[in-house]
């Protein structure tokens, strides 16, 4: 069973490798060998004699895919500058390579994900954190209000682009379960993100090694605080759009889920709604957010060449309409610590 697994690795490092050059060098490169090894700390390796790319096995056992098509694209890079390039008399990690990883958008150092802080201290997460704590008060009003609060503080925060950048810089992060199959809810929520939380996303291909398995998975791009925000808004959605389906079965006495994927997309939809009409009420205030292009342009640097899926199909069914208006009253709140993954973000209020 491990021999077919690794077979199928293998192949699938080598369409991940086409992917990428094809992508970033346009069949500049002509396809290595690929291996696995398990000696050293060393998570991989180009061998310029025998035209070998080798990653550690329990990189590809034990880490993200995410992580591992970094360290390719960081491989790849020796490789372009070995075979290419034709530079052999600077260290491997010269002035070459590292300029060509910051034209490409690799990391020069193969870390893999960059690894999000908490963002405790930074001060417009702290104040967002108490908003949403607010938000946790009984009284709609009150509810209401403090969420609307915190997305004008995140508006005017990411307003000032060039101190947002010059401060944090972009970053990148994976969200959500890979998946063979995105529902639209799920393809909803990343409008969501991209529409009202300062991120750019795109679905990228996965692979689960150890499964021999393949899907996609949401990467969002952005500063880190901003990183921060976003998929704590996805955990949170997910988590309460399930809820509400549970209680909806519940009220109306539903046995099956065949239902559920519409009202969770009606959810996600109504929510999308209620947080346009308070992107109207800024717009009435003067403020007026008219996207990052610096940012389209890291995204553009990671995938220069995407292509666009297809739209969703929306049947407003009973239960659609249901999720719409539960989406409506949804208000966002600080998560409960420990809870879940989402429980980690933001921090604690201080």
């Amino acid at each position: 069973m491990r021999e077919i697994l690794e077979a199928a690795l293998l192949r699938e490092l080598g369409a991940t490798w086409r992917e990428i050059s094809g992508n970033h060098f346009r069949g500049r490169l002509r396809p290595p060998v690929f291996a696995l090894h398990d000696a050293g700390a060393r998570l991989g390796f180009w061998d310029r004699r025998s035209r070998t790319l080798s990653l550690a096995r329990r990189l590809v056992y034990e880490q993200p895919w995410g992580v591992v098509r970094e360290v390719l694209k960081h491989e790849i890079a020796h490789q372009f500058v070995d075979e290419v390039m034709g530079i052999g008399d600077e260290t491997a990690h010269g002035p070459a390579f590292e300029n060509l990883c910051r034209q490409h958008g690799f990391d020069p150092s193969a870390r893999g994900l960059p690894q999000v802080a908490a963002g405790e201290g930074n001060p417009v997460l702290r104040r967002i954190a108490r908003l949403l704590a607010l938000a946790e008060s009984p009284n709609l009003h009150e509810a209401e209000a403090a969420m609307n609060t915190a997305q004008r503080l995140m508006l005017k925060h990411n307003i000032d682009q060039t101190v947002a950048r010059a401060s944090e810089g972009f970053a990148f992060r994976h969200l959500g379960r890979p998946s063979g199959r995105i529902e639209a809810a799920e393809h909803v929520l990343a409008g969501i993100l991209a529409s009202h939380f300062f991120v750019e996303v795109i679905w990228v291909p996965y692979y689960v090694a150890s499964e021999g398995r393949r899907g996609r998975v949401l990467e969002i791009c952005g500063t880190l605080s901003n990183l921060e925000v976003a998929a704590y808004v996805h955990g949170f959605l997910l988590e309460t759009a399930e809820r509400l389906w549970h209680e909806h079965r519940r009220r109306h006495g539903i046995a099956s889920n065949r239902e559920r994927r519409r009202f969770m997309t009606g959810v996600m939809i109504g929510f999308d709604e209620k947080l346009k009409a308070g992107v109207a009420e800024s717009r009435r205030e003067g403020l007026i957010w008219v996207g990052d292009p610096a940012l389209a342009g890291y995204l553009r640097q990671r995938y220069p060449r995407t292509t666009r899926g297809g739209g969703i199909g929306l049947y407003r069914t009973e239960a659609y309409e249901h999720g719409r208006k539960a989406g409506r009253e949804i208000v966002l709140h600080r998560p409960v610590h420990g809870s879940s993954e989402r429980g980690h973000l933001l921090g604690p209020v201080r």
